[in-house]
């Protein structure tokens, strides 16, 4: 076994920091739902927090993107070039198939490439499309005058109330496939504290591709789930 280095500090950061916040939104936003906002006051708790949290997610979501775009980590791991249809159904047999009989991983893990093609879809559409749609719509709801004006201008009230519900319920769905693929990899564990020392144990042989992996003759991804 040996040591492979997978995530910068910052990176481990904002990943727990996020899911803090991530977590504490959805347990308040739900309970906005159930409970119903006519029934809420504007200094309710239960909305303040969740006012407070949407900003500090706002914050959090501003020093990723300055970070991964000046550290590159957006180009190494969120650019979708150098995807193929074989190299995703590859991937995809290995989680519908190859995991319950025992096959390797087609991906092996990098710093210099972290996601494998599957992850890469994912945390892209979720990072660049998702989480902006939950913040500008969450916005539309924040105490600024301006966006207020707009907002009641436009009518696009329960537009951005529908796509904010749709961001929640996707994002929920997300942390619990999220949280279960963390549990694939050589241990139970591994993938976890990997994001808490930024290290992972792997097999000597983890810079190989298997036999039948799209890697063995193409190079262009290389990683672990």
């Amino acid at each position: 076994m040996k040591r492979i280095h997978l995530h910068a500090l910052p990176l481990r950061l904002w990943h727990w920091a996020n899911a803090l916040i991530v977590i504490i939104l959805l347990i308040t936003g739900f309970s906005v739902r159930m409970t119903g906002l006519p029934a809420l006051r504007p200094h309710d708790p239960v909305l303040v927090i969740h006012t407070y949290a949407g900003w500090a997610m706002t914050v959090l979501y501003l020093i990723w993107f300055a970070y991964s775009l000046a550290s590159r980590h957006i180009v190494r791991n969120y650019s979708l070039t150098g995807l193929t249809a074989r190299k995703i159904v590859h991937q995809t047999r290995f989680y519908l198939y190859g995991i319950f009989t025992g096959e390797e991983n087609p991906f092996r893990a990098s710093a210099q490439d972290t996601f494998n093609p599957l992850q890469r879809i994912t945390y892209t559409v979720l990072m660049f499309l998702f989480v902006p749609v939950i913040i500008l719509t969450g916005l539309t709801f924040a105490d600024i005058a301006i966006l207020r004006h707009y907002v009641l201008l436009w009518k696009i009230a329960g537009i951005a109330n529908a796509l904010h519900v749709l961001g929640s319920y996707i994002f929920a769905l997300f942390l619990i496939v999220h949280v279960y693929m963390a549990t694939l990899g050589p241990t139970p564990f591994s993938h976890i504290r990997a994001m808490i020392t930024g290290y992972e144990e792997v097999p000597d042989n983890h810079g190989e591709p298997p036999a039948g992996s799209p890697l063995k003759t193409d190079n262009t991804l290389q990683g672990n789930a």
